[in-house]
């Protein structure tokens, strides 16, 4: 009787558990990319600071790829936003009609013992 109140869950367990993966990696994604920029910006200060011409042209291609990098982590917010409001979906659906959806998109039937 125990596997019937349970049954749905591992799949549901294995669905939550790859979600949180792809969300920990996009999240480590960007911090890689805000890393990167702290550099970007600690460099393109010091080329200012320093007033040559060089520099200062360096710091045009410097402040592109600064640009770059705020439109990839735009991108990357947006995809998590994304997903995460799509599992919400799913989740609510599958709770609402008393079914979980596996990651291959198959229904599982809750059952619930009574009494």
């Amino acid at each position: 009787m125990e596997g019937d109140v349970f049954s749905g869950f591992g799949e549901r367990h294995n669905m939550d558990g790859k979600l949180l993966q792809s969300f920990q990696k996009s999240f480590v994604d960007v911090q890689d990319i805000l890393d990167q920029n702290r550099l970007l910006i600690n460099e393109i200060n010091q080329n200012h600071e320093s007033k040559q011409p060089d520099n200062l042209g360096r710091n045009v291609g410097l402040i592109k790829e600064l640009n770059n990098n705020i439109r990839r982590v735009a991108s990357l917010y947006g995809d998590l936003s994304h997903s995460f409001a799509r599992s919400m979906e799913a989740s609510s659906e599958g709770e609402s009609s008393g079914t979980l959806k596996s990651s291959d998109g198959k229904a599982n039937q809750k059952r619930f013992r009574s009494g």
